[in-house]
């Protein structure tokens, strides 16, 4: 299909028009069983290509399923009519031309291709999940699930430009509810368990040895105390620092939102431009890195979807704020440095500021090293809710496991663990950061932003982290 793409797109561009097509097939395809019940397979298939022209300081653009050369050229024509339509209209600073020259391939490995396996194996693997989830009559709900997207896309200039990108990720998910008289408790596999790879992701993740953990925990659950309302030291599990760096460090490190694009949408942002080289964002140990080089890790790619190279930046540096998530056009306009982080979340989207692999660098502690650093606090894992302000600033976060941490030891179990902070004070009391034996490459399913929405999957890697003096509190948040 995109061989023939790309000679009707030469074919289809008239002389003189500078302008970009980014063509996109993308298959989904999920399968669940619930209380031991089979759901019907899911499986959908989106085939496009928007064009892209720049016609006189401003640009347009036009999406379209006909991919025939006639169907180019109506769709170039139409993205031409509103480029001419936004001229002396666009935002200041935009730049004279996005297009690249660049040119390359990226493609997933999967050790186990996801279609070697047989729609039936993969029902009968999560029927065999669910009857293991059923371990006591106290769990009165359960299930497990599996789920894959191949997204397959090409991207030509009329400066040369062409890369050719194949990402496939699974997203496995799994939980078991427990009640007892009024109270009623969650365990589950957690909603950052995304990566990148074919079926050997699920044993990766330990996805087969963890439905007798998660439903006996559930049950623990029902039968602790209410966590404790104090200010205390906090151990955050690596599957909920991916949480709390998408919320509290991804989204205001946005360039877009920071210039007040999602202002009326999404929010807008605590970093100011000003900022950027000089604000101390969290302790010395805090080092947040852009790396879509990372094994594995969801948003792993070669370019963004502007074509732009990608390569590992540090946006935080020993604590210190170093750079944006601002991808070509925003650095533009705000004259600073970013990345090649220009996303879209499919054919008929133009590409924005996003996150892809935004990650908290691991450091020297052992899990073990951190717990014995703590005199009275908690250690929380898996989210279960969260809030924040518009700025992404004060912040609260649930989560579904506590565990009290007394004299360097992990104690009792605890439920209904939250914690609150404000974001620009958070990241400064961070004063241990685990090594790379608690370092776990997951992320985010869908992220939503822009106008019209763009949902994507991001990924985040990190080890646990402890922080000081935080406010913990107990009760269904």
């Amino acid at each position: 299909m995109f061989d023939a793409l790309e000679r009707a797109f030469t074919r289809a561009v008239p002389v003189g028009i500078d302008c970009s097509l980014r063509a996109e097939r993308s298959i989904s395809e999920s399968y669940s069983a619930r209380r031991g019940v089979p759901a019907p397979p899911r499986r959908s298939t989106s085939v496009g290509a928007m064009i892209t022209v720049e016609h006189g300081g401003a640009i347009g653009y036009a999406a379209t399923t006909d991919l025939s050369e006639q169907g180019l050229r109506r769709a170039l024509t139409d993205a031409l009519d509103w480029a001419k339509a936004s001229t002396g209209r666009m935002v200041p600073g935009y730049p004279a031309s996005a297009l690249t020259g660049e040119k390359g391939t990226f493609d997933t490995l999967e050790r186990e291709p996801w279609t070697a396996v047989s729609p039936s194996d993969k029902i009968e693997l999560l029927l065999d999940l669910s009857r293991r989830l059923k371990v006591d009559d106290r769990i009165n709900d359960w299930g497990a699930s599996i789920a894959h997207a191949q997204t397959e896309s090409l991207l030509l200039t009329t400066k040369g430009g062409g890369v050719h990108q194949n990402i496939c990720v699974v997203m496995p998910a799994m939980f078991a509810t427990a009640s007892s008289g009024a109270q009623t408790q969650r365990r589950s596999f957690g909603d950052s368990k995304i990566r990148q790879g074919g079926f050997e992701v699920l044993d990766d993740m330990g996805f087969s040895t963890a439905p007798e953990r998660i439903a006996h925990e559930a049950l623990m659950l029902i039968e602790a105390q209410e966590c404790p309302s104090d200010r205390m030291d906090i151990i955050i599990g690596p599957d909920q620092m991916v949480l709390q760096i998408h919320e509290s460090i991804g989204h205001p490190l946005e360039l877009d939102r920071i210039l007040g694009d999602e202002r009326n949408y999404a929010g807008t942002s605590f970093v100011t431009p000003e900022m950027f080289g000089t604000y101390r964002y969290g302790s010395n140990l805090l080092n947040i890195s852009f790396d879509p080089a990372e094994a594995g890790e969801a948003t792993s790619y070669a370019f963004d979807d502007e074509g732009r190279r990608a390569r590992k930046e540090y946006l935080i540096k020993d604590g210190v704020l170093a750079r944006p998530l601002g991808s070509a056009t925003s650095q533009h306009r705000a004259n600073l440095d970013g990345v090649a982080n220009a996303r879209a979340c499919a054919w008929n989207r133009p590409a924005i500021d996003r996150m892809a692999n935004l990650n908290l660098e691991p450091g020297n502690s052992k899990f073990d090293d951190l717990v014995a650093q703590v005199e009275r606090g908690i250690y929380v894992e898996t989210n279960f809710s969260w809030s924040i302000d518009d700025s992404r600033n004060k912040f609260q976060f649930g989560c579904e496991w506590g565990q009290m941490i007394e004299d360097g030891h992990l104690t009792r179990v605890v439920r209904n663990p939250n914690y609150r902070g404000i974001s620009s004070n958070f990241w400064r009391s961070l004063k241990g950061v685990g090594d790379r034996d608690s370092y776990f490459v997951g992320g985010a399913s869908q992220c939503g932003k822009g106008e019209p929405n763009q949902a994507v999957r991001v990924g985040h890697a990190t080890p646990a982290c402890l922080f000081a003096d935080v406010d913990v509190f107990g009760g269904a948040a």
